[in-house]
């Protein structure tokens, strides 16, 4: 009996110590890219806020609008900055969480969208702003220009 359980624990380790290692990895994130405002504070804000959250992004200081009309993503969703990451459109002020679910899920979709520049949003939660926190959606953009909310922030 004690060397069954022996055994058992011998064959158990390797497999155990192979999940702990897989638990610890790094998440592997393609590159952000990033149209914006070169004078933009809170697009400044936004790219910040996503280095901190372990994203690599590549900034171009012009051409959002220009970006946005040729990946597809309808004017209606427009915000200050345009990026782009594995494949997908991310508009506006979009949470760090809501991006790696993205590319995670994998949705049939041109990408993510914070339309405006909401108040509380990554990147326009500043102190100049103080508490102030309006909610807003994270928006799903399909690809027929339909959407639907992704996610919503600081709703009752």
């Amino acid at each position: 009996m004690q060397r069954r359980i022996l055994l058992s624990a011998a064959i158990g380790l390797p497999f155990l110590g192979t999940a702990a290692l897989a638990q610890t990895k790094p998440d592997t994130l393609p590159v952000l890219q990033v149209w914006k405002d070169p004078n933009c504070g809170c697009c400044g804000d936004w790219v910040a806020y996503l280095e901190a959250d372990g994203f690599k992004v590549q900034v171009f200081d012009s051409g959002n609008a220009a970006v946005r009309k040729r990946l597809g993503l309808p004017d209606k969703y427009a915000s200050c900055h345009t990026g782009l990451i594995g494949g997908y459109v991310i508009e506006g002020h979009v949470n760090a969480p809501e991006i790696r679910r993205l590319l995670k899920e994998k949705p049939h979709a041109i990408g993510l969208s914070v339309p405006g520049m909401p108040v509380g949003s990554p990147g326009m939660d500043g102190a100049i702003y103080g508490k102030r926190r309006d909610p807003y959606d994270v928006v799903l953009v399909l690809k027929d220009g339909s959407s639907r909310v992704y996610q919503s922030y600081f709703r009752g």
